[in-house]
């Protein structure tokens, strides 16, 4: 199965999981809690207030190396998101992606989508903990704080 075959399929249509697809094209779907809810939209709130331009979007369909993956969240530059607008899926991370991280997850396993996020582009990719606490990674390695973005906090309460 390809990406537009996910979006073209009324039977996946409000679903309440993230949907992403493996190597082999299949259907991967992680149900979401409440809390993760509530923290991907504090920090998409955050982004929104501290980025006068751009864009902040959720479940934003990247192409990595590994099929399509959707961060919970990402910041996509104007520039940027007028290059992959009318395309299914975007063949270019964008500049910030952002995994918050659910009681199936592993930090290995968000860290291993950021590599791919670095792959397809992405600068700066972040991971908010099951507590609300922030990591900030660049390629070569974790930051203290977002370069793109210092301001932004690095507890997330709720």
């Amino acid at each position: 199965m390809n990406w537009e075959q996910v979006c073209n399929d009324s039977n996946l249509q409000d679903l309440p999981y993230k949907i992403e697809l493996n190597d082999w094209g299949q259907i991967v779907m992680s149900p979401a809690s409440i809390k993760h809810v509530i923290y991907q939209d504090c920090i998409t709130d955050l982004i929104k207030s501290m980025q006068k331009s751009g864009r902040t979007l959720q479940e934003f369909p990247v192409e990595t190396s590994e099929n399509v993956k959707a961060p919970d969240v990402v910041w996509i530059s104007d520039e940027l998101l007028q290059k992959v607008k009318d395309k299914v899926s975007s063949p270019i991370a964008p500049e910030i992606c952002v995994e918050v991280m659910s009681p199936g997850n592993t930090k290995e396993q968000l860290f291993r989508k950021g590599k791919l996020y670095f792959e397809a582009g992405a600068k700066e990719f972040w991971v908010c903990d099951q507590n609300g606490n922030m990591f900030f990674c660049e390629q070569n390695g974790q930051k203290e704080l977002s370069v793109l973005m210092p301001q932004f906090p690095v507890k997330i309460e709720i």
